[in-house]
């Protein structure tokens, strides 16, 4: 609780790797992200029974299999804190590789359990849904391009992460996923504005999302069903969406009550993609700004301990990393209140998901082995020694 009040304590040499990371971590974030993961546990109590008698299983199975993942979650995440930047580099482009040859092997091995969409492998007991895992790995592994961009005679990593993020976004939209998609194309836009890039190429960046999007409307039924529905004014009350807004509705500030919502029985998705909805109708309003919050400290405290940082690279992948998880949370609630298109996007550590828990873990990990102090690792660091020269 000390750096909670008084701020965050360097690292000295020689300190035990426990003590050390522990003075060093940001402890606001790791607690909210508990916090988030209690939230969620919750939740699942509420939205994932009706699921599990429909399928036949006991009551608590989704539940069970949460806390499970969860778990797993927990301890990759906090594996993942106590490694150096360059370790978690090492880490990321191995996790890169893999992911992306997952992706690529999809429309051969993969299957798309009925959804109308090939993103997962059935391994029987559970399935992997690759993409999930591909974004912090793309991250780290752009951050490393632009960073080494900006070395002397470096090769010119912004260009290479241009074409890297093209296949990428190539490969995920033929699943089809655009949401997936557009989380990676916006955490590249954001490092790639970091990292230096003109305003002009950003719009024409822009202007090429805009392009792709026209196409897929005209050339995806699925695409073209989602972007109507959503510029409809009238809302169809037998959709997700539907069911969804009223629940938000009926919600209220102080929801209708622990147990008491319906619209987990409506909602196949209830506890995974339209979990804010049940939390909005059994516990209001009150309960959505608390997850909001949460949300919102663990990105403005990221961005606020990169900013001091020195390294290029530890700042660029940083960022990405924050930026992809709070642009998903964004887009997750945006849906359910019907301010974006509807998009199969979980929201992060509170959503059911094994795939979604894992990766979280391991990119929320990465991210805060970045925003850990470091001794002369600050930006200011460098202003006062050319102020006292």
């Amino acid at each position: 609780m000390t750096e909670m009040v008084y701020g965050a304590v360097p690292a000295r040499d020689g300190d035990p790797i426990l003590p050390r990371w522990w003075r060093t971590i940001d402890k606001w974030s790791v607690s909210c992200i508990l916090i988030l993961f209690g939230i969620g546990i919750l939740l699942g109590l509420a939205a994932s029974p009706p699921l599990a008698e429909r399928n036949g299983l006991s009551q608590f199975h989704y539940v069970e299999r949460q806390l499970v993942f969860g778990l797993v979650a927990l301890v990759t995440l906090f594996a993942t804190t106590m490694m150096s930047p360059q370790m978690v580099r090492r880490l990321g482009v191995l996790g890169f590789l893999v992911a992306l040859v997952a992706v690529m092997l999809l429309p051969v091995l993969g299957t798309d359990f009925g959804k109308g969409a090939v993103r997962w492998y059935s391994l029987g007991f559970a399935s992997i849904q690759p993409s999930e895992f591909l974004k912090p790995g793309f991250v780290v592994v752009a951050a490393w391009l632009m960073a080494a961009s900006q070395e002397i005679n470096g090769p010119p990593g912004r260009s290479m992460s241009l074409g890297l993020v093209l296949v990428i976004v190539g490969f995920l939209a033929l699943q089809p996923d655009f949401g997936q998609a557009a989380l990676v194309l916006f955490g590249w836009g954001v490092m790639y504005f970091l990292a230096g890039a003109p305003i002009i190429l950003l719009a024409a960046a822009a202007g090429v999302v805009v392009l792709g999007g026209m196409f897929a409307y005209n050339n995806s039924e699925h695409f073209a069903r989602r972007i109507d529905g959503f510029l409809n004014p009238d809302v169809d009350p037998t959709t997700q969406l539907g069911y969804a807004t009223n629940a938000i509705r009926e919600g209220g500030f102080f929801g209708v009550g622990v147990g008491e919502g319906q619209v987990k029985w409506s909602l196949p998705d209830a506890h995974t993609d339209f979990i804010i909805a049940v939390a909005a109708e059994e516990y209001g309003l009150i309960l959505v700004l608390v997850i909001i919050a949460l949300y919102a400290t663990i990105v403005v405290r990221s961005f606020l301990r990169l900013i001091r940082e020195r390294d290029t690279f530890t700042r660029l992948a940083g960022s990405g990393l924050a930026a992809i998880f709070g642009i998903q949370a964004l887009i997750n609630m945006g849906v359910a209140v019907r301010l974006l298109p509807a998009k199969g996007m979980t929201l992060p550590f509170v959503s059911y998901g094994g795939s979604s828990l894992i990766a979280g873990g391991i990119a929320l990990g990465m991210l805060l082995a970045f925003t850990r102090t470091r001794p002369q690792g600050r930006m200011q660091d460098v202003f006062a020694n050319r102020q006292g020269r």
